[in-house]
């Protein structure tokens, strides 16, 4: 019995010794974060698996046809990827795949959800990405708010920021309306966006106008983002109920009147902007075409164009030819419109462009290299931000 419990002994001793071992190769010194950021800006990423037979590092810093990348092992378990090439300066995510299981990187803390989905993210620093982080100057408030919304009979909530200086003073700012893309919600533009940081640092360096920036949850089902609803654990989905049928567009007087009610805001053509990423952009084109008098700015990021069928009677898209001429005739907005070579959604926007192109209808075109995601949708709101409320 003795020399059994020596025995039992000394396999708990190994079994802790392996466990604080990997401990060590995991949880090295906290002040070495993952991924390791290269001084040439190649990227190395490492993950302790030593029991896995195949580990992939998967993310959009990757070539999309390169994704995702199998990392090598060391022969002790620790896996390891480094890019061939310098990754440009941006904000990027990923993540692992241990044997086709998903995984998050434990040495990393920074974690942003992307509708149900979770993903570590990491920045490169760099021109493009100076005005994503915080920087040393006045900061914005940002708020969430609860308002009614009597068209959708419910109460929502939305993200409200409000520039530097404005809790102090009575001045009155204009409002730029800023929507997210299908399966997003209201924290959508602040947390994948950056919208915070980016009007934070570009107003601060007077390149863009002070300006009140709203961002609602576009899906007319749901009154708040997942946790902060009274529905409590709903799962997040990509395509949810009254999906661009014309109710958000509908509703969004609800919003604008909130937000004049109790707001320093300018109540005039001129102060009021809109802009939104995909189905945000879809939403922006048709309210800015139903309410031709309300807003000065339009900005499409990538947008969808194209009306579901079922929806094409929906008395929000119907007529949509004289909705564009009676927004374009008289006092037209500042209309601008962004969109990827490679993004999925380019020929949508081209016939949308061909057609304005045909009515002599005013717009300013920007055009980048990437797809349909958020290293673009960044690039535009930076864009954007700068040339509204001139």
């Amino acid at each position: 019995m003795k020399r059994f419990l020596h025995i039992i002994t000394a396999a708990v001793l190994l079994l802790v010794s392996i466990n604080l071992e990997a401990q060590k190769i995991l949880y090295r010194d906290k002040t070495d974060p993952m991924p390791v950021i290269n001084a040439d800006r190649t990227v190395t990423f490492r993950y302790y698996a030593p029991g896995a037979d195949t580990v992939y590092v998967n993310g959009d810093f990757l070539p999309s046809g390169k994704r995702p990348a199998l990392m090598a092992n060391n022969g002790n378990g620790l896996w390891e990827y480094t890019t061939a090439a310098p990754v440009k300066p941006e904000v990027y995510t990923y993540s692992y795949i241990v044997d086709n299981q998903k995984m998050l990187d434990p040495l990393n803390m920074f974690v942003w959800r992307n509708i149900s989905d979770l993903y570590n993210i990491f920045i490169i620093d760099g021109e493009r990405t100076k005005n994503y982080q915080v920087k040393d100057v006045p900061h914005g408030t940002v708020s969430a708010v609860w308002y009614q919304s009597p068209s959708l009979g419910m109460q929502r909530r939305m993200m409200v920021y409000t520039p530097a200086g404005y809790e102090n003073g009575r001045k009155k700012y204009p409002v730029l309306y800023l929507l997210h893309g299908m399966g997003g919600d209201e924290t959508a533009w602040l947390d994948f966006g950056r919208a915070a940081q980016i009007l934070d640092n570009l107003i601060a360096q007077g390149k863009a106008s002070p300006m009140i920036v709203v961002m609602p949850n576009g899906n007319p089902a749901e009154k708040a983002a997942p946790l902060e609803n009274p529905d409590g654990y709903n799962m997040p989905l990509f395509y949810l109920p009254k999906t661009m049928d014309g109710s958000f567009e509908k509703s969004f007087t609800d919003i604008t009147s909130f937000v004049e009610k109790n707001y320093r805001a300018i109540k005039k053509k001129r102060g009021r902007a809109i802009a939104g990423l995909s189905m945000g952009g879809f939403h922006s084109l048709y309210i800015s075409a139903n309410y031709p008098n309300m807003f000065g700015a339009v900005g499409l990021f990538s947008p969808a164009v194209s009306v579901q069928e079922e929806f094409k009677n929906n008395p929000i898209y119907r007529d949509i030819d004289l909705k564009w001429k009676a927004q374009m005739e008289k006092n037209p907005p500042f209309y601008w419109i962004g969109i990827g070579k490679a993004d999925p959604l380019y020929n949508e926007v081209t016939a949308l462009r061909t057609k304005f192109e045909f009515c002599k209808y005013p717009y300013t075109f920007f055009e980048s290299d990437g797809s349909h995601v958020w290293t673009e949708w960044r690039i535009y709101l930076e864009e954007f931000s700068q040339l509204i409320f001139k």
